[in-house]
């Protein structure tokens, strides 16, 4: 039986949290900032929970978290 992989990916753009939730940072805010605006930009700050429809998915990437 093959070793199981992390997704090398996956263990990048996200963190388990101990109370099993999974965090990641949030997209559209790495380029082309000017034309967004603050109250945007600001939002977009910070980490948030993955969604409950992408989590069996992102532990399947994750297996060992």
């Amino acid at each position: 039986m093959p070793k199981m992989k992390t997704k090398s990916g996956a263990k990048k753009r996200f963190r388990v949290r101990p109370g099993g939730t999974v965090k990641r940072g949030q997209a559209f805010k790495r380029h082309i900032l000017t034309k967004k605006s603050t109250k945007n930009k600001r939002h977009l700050r910070g980490a948030v929970g993955v969604h409950d429809s992408d989590l069996n998915s992102v532990r399947a990437m994750l297996p060992f978290a």
